[in-house]
Formats: structure tokens, sequence, C-alpha cells
């Protein structure tokens, strides 16, 4: 049996937004804990999105991230020798952190410009629901509904 649970950490928000999600989204950005340069990414990103859509880059983010996040996913669980994929819904804090990671490294996966580029450019499908993106939410939403026989192992 497991001793406790993970305390979380709190960060503050980021500097120009006040944000807690932008500084989260930075910090998963951020390689080799070259934090300015992660900031600088994110903000030209931001920039390159209000360029673009015409509209507050802050609202365009959050609306991203509510297309992309996921409400369902499956975990394995063992029963009996086999392995079953159980669908379970997910937490707001996962979601969230999905959604973050899968707009950057989908951004990261894209060929040919700067890193800000392909990072506004992601945040920009995911707020028109189009994108590599937001095929993963799809394809793990039909992956929970086709294994919705099993929820009965839900634990």
């Amino acid at each position: 049996m497991r001793r406790r649970r993970a305390q979380k950490r709190l960060i503050d928000p980021d500097p120009r937004y006040g944000d807690l999600l932008i500084a989260k989204f930075i910090n998963i950005v951020m390689e080799c804990g070259k934090k300015s340069t992660a900031e600088r990414i994110v903000y030209d990103a931001l920039d390159i999105v209000k360029e673009k859509t015409a509209k507050e880059p802050l609202e365009v983010f959050r609306a991203a991230l509510d297309n992309v996040r996921p409400l369902l996913e499956t975990k394995s669980r063992r029963v009996g020798g086999a392995t079953y994929q159980v669908p379970v819904s997910v937490s707001e804090d996962r979601g969230y952190s999905l959604a973050l990671r899968w707009i950057r490294s989908y951004s990261r996966d894209r060929k040919g410009k700067p890193m800000h580029e392909k990072l506004a450019q992601e945040i920009i499908d995911g707020f028109n629901k189009t994108g590599p993106s937001i095929k993963k939410r799809e394809d793990m939403h039909k992956m929970a509904e086709a294994n919705r026989a099993f929820a009965h192992y839900r634990w």
C-alpha cells in the first residue's frame, strides 16, 4: 500500500498575464532549465495568436485548452489474469496537464518553422478544433467509449 499522496506544488502566476495556466505552460515548454527562453517562446506565440485571430490571446489559449482537454481516459486494470482498459473520468488538473503536454509535443513535431510559430499554430488549431492535439483527444474518447463495457471494473 502507498504511504501518502504527493503534495501539490504551488507555482507563481506568469509576469505578463498574471495567469497560472500560462505559468504552467511555460514550465512545460522549458528545456534544460532555460526559463527565460521558454517565456520568450510562449509570449511570442501568444503575440502571433493575437495578430492572427484579432482576439485576446489569453481567451484563445484558454478556449484551445478546453477544446483539447480530455474528459475520459482508459486505465489498465488487471482482473483474474486478463488486463482490461477501464474508462475513467479525468480530473480537471490532469486534463489541463495532458492538454498542455499535447500542445507542446505536437508543436515540437511540426517541421520547418521556429518554435513560437509552431506553438501559435497549434494553439490556433486547438481553438478551431482541428489539428493533431484535438485528434489525440478524440482518439482517447473513442478508446474510452469502445471499452465502456468494462466500466464496472472501475475502482
